[in-house]
């Protein structure tokens, strides 16, 4: 758990005073805790308290300026590696379930894409109220996790009953539980993978240019494969009618030179997947205004070979990505070709697949690669694009996680 990111959201209910105490016990384990305190937190723990105890500031305000300008909501909600709410009250339970954002900590719980612990603290007969009951099922529906609560006695009321927030040694022990778990369902997380996916358009004119068939749906499903594997997705996109994965925002681009020079921005990487068909060449004279049309003569133009991308990175002398993946789209002898250019590019992998029109691969939802290695060729079946992604994302995985060279 050393070094894990925990950002706890203390709510307003009489537990918040075991929370001072969950603050110490992570931070115990090596674990960095940021904390944001509901206003009704604020009436039983101060932010000088919970500041003190997890060593930065606590955070109160949706519309801090200071708050917005130093980190920021979106980056709370992301910049965590697990999200505990301790004490979860009913009225928090109810906003979650009901996706309010009429706070910090409502609005970081709706914005994050992280686990989130939850540990209600409330009356017996609150817990039990068919309305709570209804927005703990929900919660949990929508992938939050419960710890607690315990039997015993309200410190508040006397009353005794099930309601009392779990102890925090039981918190953390659940904590621990979870992002174990996350590890092993994220074994990209913290890797940089580059990736470049569709085509690339080379101008002629303004309103003409050379490109191919590529769509995008292949090295795009690689971007979502590895961001669900926990890597951080660096997707330098070509010209695509694709959507962007979600939670990703690619580096748009149109030419084999922008693509390039954006790859060359994102590095360093832990590894780069050359997915996007780059066009070996383009036009040395692209005219500045439209070609019109001369009945007597055709328009000649001179050639220029573009950039070859996968080739500069794989054969860079430093900063070069543990491993490079390229593609061979081919429409016959595929793999001859593609051991060619594993040889020639100076990669570690091609993914190599028939792109003849009877194949369909082309612009539709399934495809049949190898995986061309300077150990051999394995040949995978026939399986949906996003098959094909997970599945090189777990080989890309075993490889950096040291299980497989």
């Amino acid at each position: 758990m050393t070094g894990k990111r925990i950002l706890l959201i203390i709510g307003g209910g009489i537990a918040a005073y075991k929370s001072l105490d969950l603050i110490r016990r992570l931070r115990e384990r090596g674990m960095h805790v940021r904390c944001i305190l509901t206003k009704a937190g604020h009436e039983f723990v101060t932010p000088l308290s919970v500041g003190a105890l997890a060593g930065e500031r606590a955070f109160t305000d949706l519309f801090d300026p200071q708050s917005e300008f130093d980190v920021g909501h979106i980056r709370l909600a992301r910049d965590t590696d697990l999200i505990i709410v301790a004490p979860a009250t009913a009225d928090l339970i109810a906003k979650m379930a009901n996706g309010h954002a009429d706070d910090l900590a409502t609005t970081v719980l709706l914005a994050t894409d992280k686990p989130i612990l939850v540990a209600p603290a409330m009356n017996p007969m609150m817990w039990h109220h068919a309305a709570t009951e209804r927005n703990v099922a929900r919660i949990v529906a929508d992938g939050a996790q419960l710890i607690g609560p315990n039997d015993g006695e309200m410190a508040e009321s006397g009353e005794a009953g099930t309601g009392r927030m779990a102890e925090p040694l039981e918190i953390v022990e659940a904590a621990r539980r979870i992002l174990s778990s996350a590890a092993a369902d994220k074994p990209l997380a913290g890797k940089r993978v580059l990736i470049t996916s569709g085509p690339t358009h080379e101008p002629i004119d303004p309103v003409r240019y050379i490109a191919n068939r590529s769509s995008g749906k292949q090295g795009h499903a690689i971007a979502a494969a590895a961001a669900a594997a926990g890597a951080e997705v660096i997707l330098v996109s070509g010209p695509v009618h694709v959507p962007d994965p979600a939670r990703i925002s690619p580096i748009h681009v149109t030419t084999a030179k922008q693509m390039l020079e954006a790859v060359q921005k994102a590095l360093p990487v832990d590894v780069a997947i050359f997915a996007a068909a780059v066009a070996d060449w383009g036009i040395a004279d692209a005219q500045p205004q439209k070609i019109k049309k001369n009945k007597s003569d055709a328009p000649s133009f001179t050639l220029t070979e573009n950039p070859d991308i996968l080739a500069t990175v794989a054969k860079l002398k430093s900063g070069r990505p543990r491993l490079v993946v390229g593609f061979a789209a081919e429409t016959e002898h595929v793999l001859e070709h593609a051991k060619t250019k594993l040889k020639t590019k100076g990669c570690d992998w091609i993914v190599a697949n028939d792109v003849s029109p009877q194949t369909g691969i082309m612009g539709g939802d399934r495809n049949t690669v190898h995986l061309v290695t300077a150990g051999g060729v394995e040949s995978w079946p026939p399986q949906s694009k996003d098959d094909v992604a997970r599945t090189l994302m777990a080989r890309v995985a075993q490889v950096l996680n040291g299980s497989q060279q």
